[in-house]
């Protein structure tokens, strides 16, 4: 089961990273129900393993924080393959990520080795559909939207099933911070 870690995100800030996505007007947009802000993805995992993965997530405790965004960038250089908009890197975020990290490999899983960049995915761009001149333009005439901060009390696990219009995730199981 395509499976990942993260945090969803409250109202308000999905309402403010909706209107930044109804002005960026390239790409394809995630749906408001799929922002969130990803601390592990896992990939394919067996049933088994998320369950001993829920074990090792189900115990943990750090407590609530809040979270900052602040501007948007994109991924991919020259080829840009996503938009998103970027959190302001915390403590309190950063210990979260690496438990959550601890918890996977305690439950038999391996997470891909990345620099860990919080950020909120807004659009996915295809390919020769635009250029990193187009979408640095796009992303700079956004740079007065504010978001409001973001109290963060929980994390969920999700499962990602892949759709031609874009994946649905299901939340399997909800953790309350402490």
């Amino acid at each position: 089961m395509r499976s990942f870690v993260a945090i969803p995100l409250p109202e308000d800030t999905r309402d403010a990273l909706e209107a930044a996505q109804f002005r960026l007007t390239l790409g394809r947009m995630v749906a408001r129900e799929n922002l969130h802000l990803t601390l592990a993805f896992l990939d394919d995992q067996p049933e088994d393993t998320l369950e001993h993965l829920h074990a090792e997530l189900e115990p943990l405790r750090v407590p609530e924080f809040i979270i900052t965004l602040s501007g948007l960038g994109c991924f991919g250089g020259d080829k840009p393959r996503l938009v998103f908009a970027n959190v302001v890197q915390n403590p309190a975020l950063e210990s979260l990520h690496r438990k959550v990290l601890g918890a996977a490999r305690q439950a038999g899983i391996t997470v891909a080795r990345r620099r860990f960049h919080p950020h909120v995915t807004l659009a996915r761009i295809r390919p020769g559909t635009g250029g990193a001149g187009r979408i640095a333009d796009a992303i700079a005439t956004l740079n007065d939207l504010r978001f409001p901060d973001t109290p963060v009390k929980s994390m969920s696990l999700f499962s990602s099933d892949l759709h031609p219009d874009g994946p649905i995730y299901h939340e399997l199981a909800r953790y309350d911070l402490a």
